[in-house]
C-alpha cells in the first residue's frame, strides 16, 4: 500500500469518526430481537427498524438501497439493478441475541467509557454494519474505479434461522466473494459444523415444580431458576436457597455467560443448578437418573462426558454447551448446541445421545449446518489477509471458529474481523451475546481502514 492511499484513508476515517459513532447508537436504540412476524415485517417490528434505519443511513451517503420484503436489505454502489450478477459484497446482520439480566445500564442506549462503547448488538453485529456503510462511503466520494458494484448487505435473522440469506440465495445471483465482519481479525476461513438439538424427557417431573434459565440456544446462561420439593437447602456455592413455604424452596444459580462457541472462561448457571440438585439428593429415582445424563451436557465443554468428543485436526476439539432449560407439559426440556469438526455430525451427535438417555429422553435435530472451509491460497483470501497485515504492521495467520457467521451460506466468502480477542480488554467490557457487550472505538477505526482496502484491493481481481 503506498503512503499517499494510507494517508488518504486514514483522513477519511478521522472525518467521519464522529458520525461513524452515531450511527452505531441510532442501530443500538433499536431492540431488534427477533419477535413474531407482522405484515411486512417477517422478524418483528424491531428488525423492521433497524434496517430501515440503515437503509437510510445508505441513501444519505448516496448509495441505492433495496429492501427485499423485510427478508433482507442492501445498499449498492455501482451500475447494476437488483439482477446484477456479477458483484462483490460484504454481509453483517442488524438483529440481536436477547439481552439477559445483569446490565450495568439500558442495553439500548449506547454509551461511552474509557475509549470503549457498550450495547447490545455494538459488536455483534450493529457497530460492523456501519463500517461497512463507510466503507462503500470511501468508494463512492473518492471515486474509486469499480470493476465490480458493491453491496452492503444487511441480515436480520443471523441470530436465530439465518432465514434471511436463505431468501436472498433464492431471490438475487451471489456474489462473486463476499466478506462477514462478524469474527475475529486477521480473517477466518473456516467454520465448524453448528448443530443445535432439545433434549426432552420422557418421564415427569416429581420434586422439581418449576425451573428456567437461558435466553437463547446459542448463549451461555448466567442465571438459571428452579422451585423444587425439599425438607431444608442450604445456599452454597453459587447457588442461593430461599424458603417458598408449604416444603418449597426457591433456587437461583448464577454463572458467568457467553457465546456458545467459547465455553473456555465461562460458567454456564443450568450446569450450576443441575450440579446442586444432585449433591443435594433433591430428587430420585427416574428424575434423578434424566438429570444426571443432562448434567453430563455441562460436565466438560469438549464433550468427553456425554460421549460425544471430536477433533480432526483442521479445527480446534469439538464443543458443547446448553443455553436454555425449562418445563414443558411437566417435562424438563434442554438445548444443545455443539460446534464440531469434519469427522463429526449433527445426526451422530444426536444419535449418541439418544443411546446415552436409555429411553428417559428424546433427543431431536432442530439445526445441522456441516463445516466449511476456505482455501489459503486463493487471491481474494489472501488480499483480505494482505490488507489487515498492512494497516497494523503485524503478520497475522487465518484461522478456524466455532461460530457461525453468513460465509458458510455463500460460494465463496470469509467472515473478516473486527474482533481481536488477543488484545487486551478492560473488566467493565463484556463479549458478545454477554451483559455490556462492549467493542473498542480505536479498533473499529482501524477495521473500517482495512475494509476500505480490502474492498479497493479487490476490485482489481478477474473473478
Amino acid at each position: 500500500m503506498n503512503e499517499e492511499l494510507r494517508r488518504d484513508i486514514e483522513a477519511f476515517v478521522s472525518e467521519n469518526e464522529e458520525a461513524i459513532f452515531a450511527d452505531i447508537a441510532k442501530l443500538v436504540s433499536f431492540n431488534s430481537v427477533n419477535a413474531p412476524a407482522l405484515p411486512g415485517k417477517p422478524f418483528g417490528e424491531g428488525a423492521a427498524a433497524a434496517l430501515e434505519a440503515a437503509l437510510g443511513m445508505a441513501r444519505g451517503m448516496g448509495l441505492s438501497t433495496e429492501n427485499c420484503e423485510g427478508m433482507i436489505g442492501y445498499a449498492q454502489l455501482g451500475e447494476g439493478g437488483r439482477d446484477c450478477a456479477r458483484y462483490l459484497a460484504t454481509i453483517t446482520h442488524l438483529d440481536v441475541v436477547p439481552v439477559g439480566e445483569g446490565w450495568s445500564t439500558d442495553p439500548f442506549t449506547m454509551r461511552e467509557r474509557d475509549g470503549w462503547i457498550i450495547g447490545r448488538g455494538v459488536m455483534d453485529d450493529k457497530g460492523p454494519s456501519v463500517l461497512c456503510l463507510y466503507a462503500l462511503k470511501y468508494l463512492k466520494e473518492k471515486n474509486v474505479p469499480l470493476k465490480y458494484p458493491v453491496r452492503a448487505l444487511l441480515g436480520v435473522n443471523e441470530e436465530i434461522g439465518m432465514q434471511d440469506v436463505e431468501y436472498y440465495l433464492a431471490h438475487f445471483p451471489a456474489p462473486l466473494f463476499c466478506f462477514s465482519p462478524d469474527a475475529n481479525f486477521p480473517l477466518c476461513n473456516g467454520e465448524k459444523g453448528i448443530y443445535h438439538g432439545c433434549i426432552r424427557a420422557n418421564v415427569p417431573c416429581e420434586n422439581i415444580v418449576a425451573v428456567s434459565g437461558g435466553f437463547a440456544a446459542n448463549a451461555i446462561p448466567d442465571k438459571a431458576e428452579a422451585t423444587v420439593r425439599a425438607e431444608r437447602l442450604e445456599s452454597a456455592g453459587r447457588v442461593t436457597a430461599e424458603s417458598a413455604g408449604e416444603g418449597l424452596w426457591k433456587l437461583t444459580a448464577t454463572g458467568v455467560g457467553g457465546h456458545a462457541s467459547m465455553p473456555e472462561g465461562t460458567v454456564n448457571a443450568i450446569g450450576e443448578l443441575i450440579g446442586y440438585l444432585l449433591a443435594n439428593r433433591v430428587c430420585g429415582g427416574e428424575e434423578e437418573k434424566l438429570l444426571r445424563f443432562l448434567q453430563s451436557i455441562h460436565a466438560s465443554s469438549d464433550g468427553s462426558a456425554c460421549g460425544i468428543a471430536a477433533d480432526d485436526g483442521l479445527f480446534k476439539p469439538l464443543t458443547v454447551v446448553s443455553g436454555v432449560i425449562g418445563l414443558s407439559d411437566g417435562r424438563l426440556f434442554q438445548t444443545v448446541d455443539s460446534r464440531y469438526p469434519t469427522n463429526m455430525s449433527g445426526e451422530k451427535i444426536a444419535a449418541i445421545l439418544r443411546e446415552r438417555a436409555q429411553g428417559l429422553a428424546e433427543v431431536t435435530v432442530e439445526r445441522d449446518a456441516p463445516p466449511f472451509y476456505m482455501p489459503l491460497d486463493k487471491p481474494e483470501v489472501q488480499i483480505c489477509i494482505n490488507a489487515y497485515n498492512d494497516f497494523t504492521g503485524e503478520n497475522a495467520e487465518p484461522y478456524t471458529i466455532g461460530g457461525g457467521t453468513y460465509a458458510r451460506d455463500f460460494p465463496n466468502a470469509v467472515s473478516f474481523g473486527p474482533e481481536h480477542p488477543e488484545r487486551p480488554a478492560p473488566a467493565f467490557a463484556g463479549p458478545i451475546h454477554g451483559v455490556d457487550e462492549a467493542a473498542c472505538k480505536a479498533w473499529f477505526l482501524e477495521a473500517l481502514k482495512v475494509y476500505i482496502l480490502a474492498l479497493i484491493e479487490l476490485e482489481k481481481l478477474d473473478f
